[in-house]
C-alpha cells in the first residue's frame, strides 16, 4: 500500500492501515481517536483558516498542539484526564508518521515531546449494598421496560462490566444452568466469565423467555430492538436514581454514572473478603495494581485497620481476669 506523506493521506492511512488492519484496534479506540482528531481539525479550521483536507505536518507544530491541549481544558471544560486521552492519541497518529514521513522527524520528535499533564487523584464514588437495593426496586415489574432496566442494573451490579461490555451482550453470551456465568470480550480483546449469584440467574431466565430473541440478538434491546446505546444506559440510569433517592437519603450527594457501578461491584467484592487478583480478574484489569485503588477509597476497611493498632500512651500487655468466674470463662 503506497502511504502519503501528505497530512490527509497520512491520517486516513493511520486509521485504516495502523488502526484498522495491523493494531486490529477496538471500536471504542477508533471512536476516541477520531474523535480527538474531528476536534482538532474543527480547532485548526477556525485558527488556521484552513479547511482539513489542505492542512499540512507543518500546520500542527507542537505549539499549535500545546495551545489545541490548553483550549481543551480552558474552553471546553476536559479534565486532565480527558486531555491526556486526546494527547495519546496525538501522539500515536505521530510515531506513525515518524515512520512514513522521516522528512518531519524534527517537528514529530517536538511533538512527541509534549509531556502528559499530572492529574489529581481522587476517592472513586461506589454504592453501598443498601444504595443498590434502593435502585433496584425503582424499575415498574409491571412493564416490559422496567423488567428489562431491572434485569439490565442487577447484572451491573452483580457482574461489574462495562458499559461498553453490558450493551454489547447478546442471548448466546449468557449461560444458565450448572456454573451459571456472563461471557464477554472486553477492553483489549480479553475475554472473561463472569459467574452468577442466584438471583441474577432467575431474573435472566425469566427475562429470556419473556425476551425470545436468537443467539446473536441483543440481551438488553432498545424500543426498536436494536443494542441499546451507552447514552440509552445512561439516561435510564439517571432516571431510576433520581427515583431512588426519594427513600434512600445517601444517594442524594452521590454522581452515579454507569461506571460507579462497576466500582460498587468492586468494592462489595473486597468488603466480603475477595483477594485483589480475583477482583481484577472478575473485572477485567489488566494488572493487580488497578484494584489498588479500591483500598484507597473505602473509609471502612482502613477502620478496620485502625481497631487492630494499639491506641498512643497506652502500655501494652496481656489481659488478666481479675475474677475467679472471668478466668473459667476465658480458659474454656
Amino acid at each position: 500500500m503506497n502511504t502519503h506523506t501528505n497530512f490527509p493521506g497520512l491520517l486516513e492511512a493511520f486509521f485504516s492501515d495502523r488502526l484498522m488492519q495491523q493494531r486490529q484496534a477496538s471500536p471504542n479506540t477508533i471512536a476516541s481517536y477520531r474523535d480527538t482528531f474531528r476536534l482538532l481539525l474543527e480547532r485548526a479550521r477556525h485558527c488556521l483558516k484552513k479547511a482539513p483536507s489542505t492542512l499540512t505536518l507543518d500546520d500542527l507544530n507542537a505549539p499549535f498542539l500545546g495551545a489545541f491541549l490548553d483550549h481543551l481544558e480552558k474552553d471546553r471544560g476536559n479534565s486532565a484526564r480527558s486531555r491526556n486521552v486526546r494527547l495519546a492519541a496525538i501522539h500515536s497518529f505521530f510515531r506513525y508518521a515518524a515512520l512514513n514521513a522521516p522528512q518531519h522527524s524534527a517537528l514529530i520528535q517536538r511533538v512527541l515531546a509534549i509531556p502528559s499533564k499530572r492529574q489529581d487523584s481522587t476517592p472513586i464514588e461506589f454504592l453501598t449494598r443498601e444504595e443498590m437495593d434502593a435502585l433496584l426496586r425503582v424499575p415498574d415489574q409491571g412493564t416490559w421496560g422496567g423488567r428489562r432496566d431491572r434485569t439490565l442494573l442487577l447484572v451491573a451490579v452483580q457482574t461489574g462490566l462495562r458499559v461498553s461490555e453490558l450493551t454489547g451482550l447478546r442471548h448466546q453470551d449468557v449461560i444458565l444452568g450448572n456454573g451459571a456465568h456472563i461471557h464477554c470480550r472486553g477492553k483489549g480483546r480479553r475475554e472473561r466469565c463472569t459467574p452468577l449469584r442466584k438471583d441474577a440467574i432467575t431474573a435472566l431466565r425469566a427475562w429470556l423467555k419473556e425476551r425470545r430473541g436468537g443467539d446473536a440478538d441483543p440481551l438488553f434491546p432498545n424500543a426498536q430492538g436494536r443494542f441499546l446505546s451507552r447514552d440509552g444506559v445512561e439516561y435510564l440510569l439517571a432516571k431510576y436514581v433520581t427515583a431512588a433517592r426519594k427513600n434512600c437519603p445517601s444517594l442524594q450527594k452521590k454522581r452515579v454514572s454507569p461506571h460507579v457501578l462497576r466500582h460498587s461491584t468492586a468494592m462489595d467484592l473486597l468488603h466480603h473478603g475477595v483477594d485483589r487478583t480475583v477482583i481484577a480478574l472478575w473485572l477485567g484489569h489488566e494488572t493487580v495494581n488497578t484494584v489498588q485503588v479500591y483500598l484507597h477509597a473505602d473509609l471502612v476497611l482502613k477502620e478496620q485497620a485502625l481497631a487492630k493498632t494499639t491506641p498512643l500512651g497506652v502500655k501494652p500487655g496481656r489481659y488478666r481476669p481479675d475474677d475467679q468466674l472471668l478466668a473459667f470463662l476465658k480458659d474454656l
